[in-house]
């Protein structure tokens, strides 16, 4: 009755503001790209009827805000308990996805664990109550993204291998999307327009602007490949066809910067190993 498993982090490969809705939320497209790198999750079942989330070193938070607690609660039934054990190695704040990551994790983990049996239909419905990058990792495959992010479309990413870097910037997404420079009326585009070069982070802009740390990581990153802002940051990214060109530049990333060589995939190993389809 325990499970150990990888929450894998995810790149934003372009980010497209296409409007903005009467309830405040923004139209996006996006396409998620899954990585082979995240953190690494361990759950056992216990009888107390307890939900208790170990986040190691990492800065305690309140249980209210904690996505892994939420995430089991949604799914706990009767004196069901469960100790969750999590060694952080997606960093806070980056726009890599770790708080939803982990949230649908525990969904995946616990509908097993618990005997809850939900239709991964169903799990995504309740990961998007926690945010809308949750039904991505529910779904378990890198996607096309509409909507809030709740529309998905499984795609099939050619093999790429990824340097992430994540500056010294804690990046508030409120404040991103809230700005009043942010482009909200970029024209829809089409998975095979993204395959020839039209795309770009319409939150990029902004981050830069507002964090000088952000924008001379990318400057620097940029002289190497093209580089750019995840999400709305602070972690960006540049893609190589290798994973040896990719680590060559990591060793020259400055040493105040945190830096990663991770590779590209189109599968969650969450579903490798609960033999889900």
């Amino acid at each position: 009755m325990a499970l150990t498993l990888l929450s894998p982090a995810k790149l934003n490969l372009f980010l497209h503001i296409t409007g903005r809705r009467a309830d405040g939320y923004h139209e996006l497209q996006t396409l998620f790209q899954l990585l082979d790198w995240g953190d690494e999750m361990h759950f056992e079942v216990n009888d107390s009827g307890n939900i208790r989330v170990d986040m190691g070193a990492s800065p305690p938070i309140p249980l209210q805000d904690n996505l892994i607690w939420r995430a089991a609660t949604l799914l706990q039934r009767g004196g069901q308990g469960v100790d969750i054990r999590v060694h952080k190695r997606i960093p806070a704040g980056g726009g890599l996805g770790g708080g939803s990551s982990n949230a649908a994790t525990t969904l995946l983990a616990l509908n097993a664990l618990w005997g809850c049996d939900l239709e991964r239909a169903e799990l995504r419905r309740l990961g998007l109550k926690m945010g809308a990058d949750v039904p991505v990792f529910v779904g378990g495959h890198s996607a096309w993204a509409e909507g809030v992010g709740e529309h998905l479309q499984a795609v099939e990413l050619p093999p790429r291998w990824y340097l992430v870097i994540t500056p010294d910037a804690a990046i508030s997404t409120g404040e991103i999307f809230s700005h009043p420079r942010l482009t909200r009326d970029t024209s829809p585009i089409t998975i095979a327009a993204f395959f020839e070069g039209t795309s770009r982070n319409d939150c990029q802009p902004i981050a830069e602007a507002l964090y000088p740390e952000v924008a001379k990581a990318l400057n620097w990153l940029g002289n190497f490949a093209e580089s750019r802002l995840t999400g709305t940051g602070a972690s960006l990214f540049a893609s190589f066809p290798s994973k040896a060109e990719a680590e060559a530049i990591a060793t020259q990333v400055p040493a105040q910067w945190q830096a990663v060589v991770a590779r590209g995939i189109n599968r969650s190993p969450v579903l490798d190993a609960l033999a889900l389809t």
